[in-house]
C-alpha cells in the first residue's frame, strides 16, 4: 500500500463560511486530493443548495497549501473547451500548480437540459467526449490553437502564459468503456473509475474487483495498441457511488485499500460523509481513514 495516494470528494453544497473549513481539514487530515463535483445541478440534490465548481476550486487553492485540488469530473455537457482551458490554466496558477483536471463524458440528464440543448445519442457523446479531450489537450499544450472539429471549434485562440506544469496539467480521464478506454490511454495521466457504470445500489468493494480488474485490462490493451507503457498512468478508484463499505470504518478503508492495490491502483478516493442520503456517514470515519493514511505512510 505504500505507492497510494488518498483523496476525498466534497460536494459543493455548503456556503463557503462553511465549506472552507472541510478543505482545510482534508489537508489537514493528510488526504492527497480534494476534488468536487462539476454539475449546474445534480439528480437528487436539483432543488437543494449547490455551487459552482471552478470559483469553488479558486478559493479551496487559496486557504490550503500542500493538497491537490480537482475536478471529478468536468464534461462537454455545458463545457466548451475554450474557455474551459483557460479556467483550467487559471486554477493551475491560482493553486500553485496543484490542479488536478478530471473530466468524463457526462451521463446526461439536468445539465444536458438546462440549456435546452438536444440531447445526445450515445454515440454522440463518445464522440463529443472525444473532441473535446483533444482539444481541451492542445488548448492547454500551445500558445495558439486552431482546431475545426465536429463538435467544436477553436480560431486563432492563444492561452498565454500557459500552465505552470509542463506539458499541461494533469488529466484524470474517466472512463469504463473501450472508447473511452482508448481516449484515456491516448491523453490520460491518471485513467479514473467508479467501478460499473451506473448509479443504484452500490455493490461491496469485495464485489467489484471483479469489474475493476478487467477494466484495467482493457486499459492495458488500449495502451499495448499504440505503444504505451501502462506503467506511466496512475490509476484511480472513486468509491462510494457504485462501490460501497469502503468508508464504513477505518478498517474497512484498510482492507479495500489494500485490495485496490493489488489489482494495480494508485489512487483511492472516497466522499467526505454527509448527513443525509447519498454519502450517508459519520464525519468521525475520516479521522479513522486518516490514522490509516498515516500508518501508511510511516511504514
Amino acid at each position: 500500500m505504500s505507492a497510494l495516494r488518498h483523496g476525498v470528494v466534497l460536494l459543493p453544497e455548503g456556503r463557503w463560511a462553511e465549506a472552507r473549513g472541510r478543505w482545510q481539514r482534508a489537508e489537514e487530515l493528510g488526504f492527497d486530493h480534494a476534488w468536487t463535483y462539476d454539475h449546474l445541478m445534480w439528480r437528487t440534490l436539483r432543488a437543494e443548495p449547490w455551487f459552482a465548481a471552478v470559483p469553488t476550486l479558486a478559493a479551496a487553492a487559496a486557504v490550503t497549501e500542500r493538497i491537490g485540488i480537482g475536478t471529478l469530473v468536468a464534461s462537454p455537457a455545458f463545457r466548451h473547451p475554450v474557455t474551459l482551458a483557460k479556467e483550467l490554466m487559471t486554477l493551475d496558477d491560482v493553486s500553485g500548480g496543484r490542479f488536478l483536471f478530471g473530466v468524463g463524458a457526462g451521463s446526461g440528464g439536468y445539465d444536458d437540459e438546462a440549456l435546452g440543448l438536444p440531447v445526445p445519442t450515445a454515440r454522440q457523446r463518445a464522440g463529443r467526449f472525444e473532441e473535446f479531450v483533444e482539444l481541451t489537450d492542445l488548448l492547454l499544450r500551445r500558445p495558439v490553437t486552431t482546431f475545426e472539429g465536429e463538435h467544436y471549434t477553436a480560431r486563432d485562440v492563444h492561452l498565454n502564459p500557459g500552465c505552470l506544469r509542463h506539458p499541461r496539467v494533469p488529466f484524470a480521464v474517466a472512463a469504463t468503456g473501450p472508447r473511452g478506454l482508448a481516449l484515456a490511454a491516448r491523453h490520460a495521466d491518471i485513467w479514473v473509475t467508479g467501478g460499473h457504470p451506473g448509479w443504484g445500489e452500490p455493490q461491496p468493494y469485495e464485489q467489484a474487483l471483479a469489474d475493476l480488474r478487467a477494466q484495467a485490462e482493457h486499459l492495458d490493451d488500449a495502451c499495448a495498441a499504440i505503444g504505451r507503457d501502462p506503467a506511466t498512468l496512475r490509476r484511480l478508484v472513486v468509491t462510494g457511488a457504485m462501490i460501497g463499505e469502503v468508508s464504513a470504518s477505518g478498517a474497512s478503508y484498510r482492507d479495500a485499500c489494500g485490495r485496490f492495490a493489488g489489482i494495480g491502483f494508485t489512487d483511492v478516493v472516497s466522499h467526505w460523509p454527509r448527513a443525509g442520503f447519498p454519502y450517508q456517514g459519520s464525519e468521525k470515519v475520516l479521522e479513522e481513514i486518516a490514522e490509516v493514511i498515516a500508518q501508511e505512510r510511516a511504514a
